[in-house]
């Protein structure tokens, strides 16, 4: 009894599970009964509420609780035909896949899989469903086999290979068609009525679905980049560059998707040969997602860059960041001082916010008056005031630092010191009693004391006011689904190259499902702490240069950011791989130790 049929007379003339006649259910029933999959006393209520059309065939069954793996299986033996718990082995081309309607794939779940001597073979999700493949064989008037898979195998395949909103643009070429328009994708066009395109119904649901896909993903970045042939767009996660995959014919439709942003973000559509900037709020799956928009006019087009902030977010604890034990003593020490400033450094998208908001955590008490000032505030803690710099009012981090001294308080968070006023105030507060935290952009931390210095802070001051500087990367960790042992020969080869950086053992992630095939899932912190001594301050007042600074600081205990890797590699949650990409601007030198 096997899926294969080829036209409207050979399904007439032959019995057939696709109409479901209650021979044939009594017999799936029974099959699953036999199995264990459904109990004595479910199979006349399953049989009624099929009989009623209570729900879809399918539903009724998987209602009680039986996973789907399981029930495809069995349905695949009783109606002799192929089940794949995986479709990854497939190949098939976007030449293959373009002769069938992306909508009634995604809607009907199938997943065209090959064609071998005029018989296209696809996985289908709903064996009692087959309205989608009668459109599919009407419509390209080829024969089909049929073999089962899961809904979300599926509808990931199809996504995969045409490309995320794939039946959106279809709709939207439809469309365009019918209506005799055409979209016009140079950065000059001056004939497109943009208000028009922006606020269609197919243009609204592809840019949420690139969105959602993003939040879904854990994105923390969109970029939707412009090119003379095509329209890019990619998601970093766990700070990498992942392309996604988008229909290939959305070029057309660039001005339209970048002014639906726009009106999102409440920027001028008509303006496109400035840089704009603005904010949009979401909600996606219960999630508040607060999302940074910044559009770039380019040769063909303007670029977008959205930044997403998760507002719902679960704020960290200093012992949820990664630091290890050692440091996390010396830093809740130096937190909890009277006065002085921390900082925190490290390039964007390092996690210097997220350590920063963890400390406030740890002291923030009745006791205290803590004050912020942020562009923008990413995370919201009670008990906490908090300030968003404004450009449009001219509250900028120098003026709203000199108001928030005036408030008493007893520490203050400065999002970044990004000019001299603003590390003059920050210094003069720290003088005068106040323990001020903030972040800056250096490579390492003592690179922070003479990049002050640079700035024009005194040497003096700066080596009177600062208390610590933390330098942090975050690295990725391994998914733990397909995480593998390396070979011992790839260990020892490494361990020559490395010397003592490598242990005894090495491992790796093979890439799977749930990591997306990159082998990794999430990130933790890795921490260069340097607590400012005595000998350190000396050697800043005689104008030493950040070299200097750091063999002291090495010898009185400062880890660099390589050493404190190696606890990663040794508990198995990296990769060497990992290590030398992010700590790559850092020499081996314990290569030789």
């Amino acid at each position: 009894m096997a899926f294969y049929f080829t036209n409207d007379e050979g399904l007439r003339n032959r019995p057939s599970i696709f109409k479901a006649s209650t021979g044939t259910m009594s017999q799936v029933l029974d099959t699953l009964l036999q199995n264990g999959l459904i109990q004595p006393s479910e199979v006349q209520q399953a049989a009624k509420a099929i009989a009623e059309g209570q729900k879809s065939i399918m539903n009724s069954l998987l209602a009680y609780g039986i996973a789907e793996d399981r029930l495809q299986t069995a349905l695949a033996k009783e109606f002799e035909c192929p089940y794949y718990a995986s479709l990854e082995t497939f190949q098939v081309s976007g030449d293959f896949l373009s002769r069938f309607p992306a909508r009634v794939l995604l809607e009907k779940t199938i997943a065209p899989l090959k064609e071998e001597n005029g018989v296209v073979h696809a996985a289908i999700a709903d064996p009692f469903d087959l309205e989608g493949v009668d459109q599919l064989r009407m419509l390209t008037g080829a024969e089909f086999e049929i073999a089962l898979a899961g809904h979300a195998e599926i509808s990931g395949f199809v996504k995969k290979h045409l490309g995320l909103g794939a039946d959106t643009i279809q709709t939207m070429v439809d469309e365009a068609r019918q209506q005799g328009l055409e979209y016009r994708v140079d950065a000059d066009a001056e004939d497109v009525d943009l208000m028009e395109a922006a606020e269609g119904a197919s243009i609204i649901r592809f840019v949420n679905q690139i969105l959602t896909e993003a939040i879904e993903m854990r994105a923390t970045d969109v970029h939707i980049e412009p090119f003379e042939d095509e329209l890019r767009v990619r998601y970093r996660i766990d700070g990498v560059l992942k392309p996604a995959a988008i229909p290939s014919n959305v070029k057309p439709f660039q001005l339209a998707i970048v002014s639906r942003i726009k009106i999102l973000s409440h920027l001028d559509i008509a303006e496109k040969r400035v840089p704009q900037d603005g904010r949009i709020k979401v909600v996606v799956g219960g999630k508040e997602v607060d999302i940074r928009v910044s559009i770039i006019p380019m040769l063909y087009g303007e670029a977008v860059v959205l930044r997403l902030l998760d507002c719902s977010s679960v704020l960290l604890g200093l012992d949820s960041i990664g630091m290890g034990k050692e440091h996390l003593d010396i830093f809740e020490d130096i937190i909890n001082r009277p006065h002085g400033i921390i900082l925190v450094t490290g390039p964007t998208g390092s996690g210097k916010t997220t350590t920063l908001y963890a400390a406030l955590s740890r002291i923030n008490d009745l006791e205290r008056k803590i004050v912020t000032i942020e562009d923008p505030v990413e995370y919201h803690l009670h008990g906490v005031n908090q300030i968003q710099v404004s450009s449009k009012t001219g509250l900028t981090f120098s003026r709203g630092l000199r108001s928030i001294l005036r408030h008493d308080p007893d520490v203050i968070l400065v999002g970044e010191v990004r000019d001299l006023e603003t590390a003059e105030i920050a210094v003069q507060a720290s003088l005068t009693g106040h323990l001020v935290f903030s972040t800056l952009h250096t490579n390492d931390a003592p690179g922070a004391l003479t990049r002050l210095v640079d700035m024009g802070i005194e040497p003096y001051l700066v080596a009177s006011s600062l208390e610590a500087v933390l330098a942090q990367r975050l690295i990725r960790i391994i998914c733990p689904e397909c995480k593998d042992r390396r070979p011992d020969s790839q260990t020892d080869m490494l361990r020559k190259r490395y010397g003592s950086l490598i242990p005894d053992t090495l491992h790796y992630g093979k890439g799977c499902k749930y990591c997306r095939a990159t082998g990794y899932v999430g990130r933790k912190g890795i921490f260069e702490l340097m607590v400012i001594s005595e000998t350190v301050r000396a050697l800043l007042l005689q104008n030493a240069d950040s070299r200097r600074i750091r063999m002291q600081a090495a010898k009185e205990g400062m880890k660099s950011l390589r050493q404190d890797v190696r606890r990663y590699l040794v508990e198995g949650l990296t990769t060497i791989e990992e290590v030398l990409r992010v700590t790559k601007d850092e020499p081996i030198a314990e290569k030789t130790e």
